[in-house]
C-alpha cells in the first residue's frame, strides 16, 4: 500500500486481519459512505484497522475534499477458481478453456478477458435476433390497427395506429450484452489487447440500443433459442449488476467502480451446479422463492436459497452460505433459519452448504466431503452441514457437488421407501 499525494491506496484481502492505517477525517468520511464496503474499527487515534466485507474488486472513492481512496479488495480465492464459479453454467462447451485461460492474478483484466472469450464464443453462431411489439403511426397498414387509438382521431384517416411484430437483434440478450462489454471495455489496467476485444465484439450488436446508465436491466428467459447466450448472459449480468457501488438508503455516493459480492458468486454457483447435478434424480431447484410463510398469517416471509421439488412436491430446502466455518458447529442463528425453512416447508430435513478449504481448513472447519448432522432437539427436524472445496479444480469440484447432490436425496422422505 502507497499514498500518493491526492489519492490514497489501499489494498484489503476479503477475509483476514486488516490492515491499520491513519486516515483523515475526509477519507474516513468517504470509506463510511458504503457501509458494507469495508469494516472499520478503531485502532487508537487517528488509526483505523480496515477488513475486508467478503467482497473483491477495484472501488475509488471521492473524499469531500477533493481527493480520492482507491480501494483494491483482494479475494483469498485464486483467481481462476473465482472466474469458474462466475462462468459455470450447465452445459457450457468451453468452460474449461475459459478458465484455464485466466493468466493473469488481478481481478478485473481476468473477468473482462472471460467476458471476451466467452462472448466471441456465443457469436460464432451469429447474433440473436427476436420479436419485438412496436406501436408506431405509419402511412400504411402493417400488422394490427390500434383500433380504440385510430378512433379518436378525426379528419385524415392517415397516419394508421399500428402494432405489429418486428424481427430484430434489439432484444433484452443483446442488450444486456451489450452493456456488459462496453462497461468491461472501460475498466482499469485492461490490456490493450482485452480492451480493442470487447469493443471489437461491441461493433457486432449493430442495430442493438445502448442501455441507460442506472436504468434496471431487461428481462430475459433461458429458452432452447437462446440456450447458447446463457453463459455469456450470467456473467453480464454479474458484472453490470456490480458496476457501481450504491448504499443502502439510495443516496448518491461519491464512488464508482467493480465489486463482486462473494456470497452471492458462492450462491449462484451452488444454485446452477446443484440445479444440474439434482435434474438427473428428477427434482427441479426453484431459487429465491418469495411466497412462502413462517406463520399462519402470513405475515412472516421467507425466502429460502433453493427449494427442491419433485413432481410438483417439495422434497427438500438448502441455504448456501459463504462462509469459512472454524466451530465444530453451524452459527446458532444459521440453525435456526433452516429449522424454520423446514417447519414453514413440512421437511424433516434442511442442508446447509459453507465454502470450505481443504487441506487449508483447521481441525475444526466444515470440511467437504464430511457433512455434520445436527438433530434439532424436542422435533423430528435434522439440519446437515455440508462443505464445498472451492480450492479444486473444476472436474472435482463438480464432483463433490454431484456427492452432495446424491446426499441429498438419500435423506428426503421419497428416497427412504415405505
Amino acid at each position: 500500500m502507497t499514498a500518493g499525494a491526492d489519492v490514497l491506496h489501499l489494498t484489503v484481502t476479503e477475509t483476514g486481519p486488516g490492515t491499520v492505517r491513519e486516515l483523515t477525517g475526509d477519507q474516513l468520511a468517504a470509506l463510511l459512505t458504503v457501509p458494507r464496503l469495508v469494516r472499520l474499527t478503531p485502532a487508537g487515534g487517528v488509526r483505523w484497522r480496515i477488513t475486508g466485507n467478503q467482497k473483491a474488486g477495484l472501488v475509488r472513492l471521492r473524499t469531500p475534499s477533493g481527493g480520492a481512496i482507491q480501494l483494491l479488495l483482494r479475494t483469498k480465492l485464486p483467481v481462476r477458481n473465482l472466474l469458474f464459479l462466475l462462468s459455470y453454467a450447465p452445459g457450457n462447451p468451453w468452460l474449461h478453456e475459459t478458465v484455464t485461460a485466466a493468466a493473469t492474478d488481478d481481478l478485473l483484466p481476468a473477468i473482462a478477458d472471460l467476458l471476451a472469450r466467452v462472448t466471441r464464443r456465443t457469436l460464432e453462431g451469429g447474433v440473436l435476433y427476436g420479436y419485438r411489439t412496436v406501436e408506431e403511426d405509419l402511412p400504411l397498414i402493417r400488422g394490427r390497427i390500434r383500433t380504440a387509438d385510430q378512433l379518436r382521431r378525426v379528419g385524415l384517416p392517415l397516419p394508421v395506429a399500428v402494432r405489429y411484430d418486428d424481427h430484430t437483434p434489439d432484444i433484452a440478450e443483446n442488450q444486456i450484452l451489450l452493456a456488459a462489454l462496453r462497461l468491461a471495455a472501460h475498466l482499469p489496467a485492461l490490456p490493450v489487447r482485452t480492451g480493442l476485444a470487447l469493443r471489437h465484439l461491441g461493433h457486432r450488436f449493430h442495430g442493438v440500443q445502448g442501455l441507460r446508465p442506472g436504468e434496471p436491466l431487461p428481462h430475459w428467459t433461458p429458452n432452447r433459442l437462446n440456450f447458447r447466450y446463457v453463459p455469456a448472459l450470467r456473467l453480464a449480468e454479474l458484472l453490470l449488476s456490480s458496476r457501481s457501488i450504491q448504499p443502502e438508503d439510495g443516496l448518491p455516493v461519491n464512488a464508482d467502480g467493480f465489486v463482486l459480492d462473494m456470497p452471492v458468486v458462492f450462491e449462484r454457483f451452488v444454485t446452477a451446479a446443484l440445479d444440474d447435478a439434482l435434474n438427473h434424480h428428477g427434482v427441479r431447484c426453484a431459487a429465491q422463492e418469495q411466497h412462502h410463510r413462517l406463520d399462519l398469517a402470513g405475515h412472516v416471509r421467507l425466502r429460502p436459497d433453493l427449494v427442491l421439488y419433485r413432481a410438483g412436491r417439495v422434497v427438500s430446502v438448502v441455504d448456501a452460505k459463504y462462509a469459512f466455518q472454524i466451530t465444530p458447529a453451524p452459527p446458532t442463528e444459521h440453525l435456526y433459519q433452516l429449522l424454520g425453512y423446514c417447519t414453514a416447508l413440512g421437511l424433516p430435513h434442511g442442508h446447509l452448504v459453507y465454502a470450505a478449504t481443504g487441506g487449508h481448513a483447521s481441525a475444526h472447519t466444515f470440511i467437504a466431503g464430511r457433512p455434520t448432522d445436527h438433530v434439532i432437539r424436542r422435533t423430528d427436524i435434522t439440519v446437515t452441514a455440508h462443505g464445498l472445496d472451492l480450492l479444486l479444480p473444476p472436474e472435482a469440484l463438480l464432483a463433490e457437488v454431484s456427492a452432495l447432490a446424491e446426499k441429498i436425496m438419500s435423506a428426503t422422505p421419497s428416497s427412504k421407501g415405505p
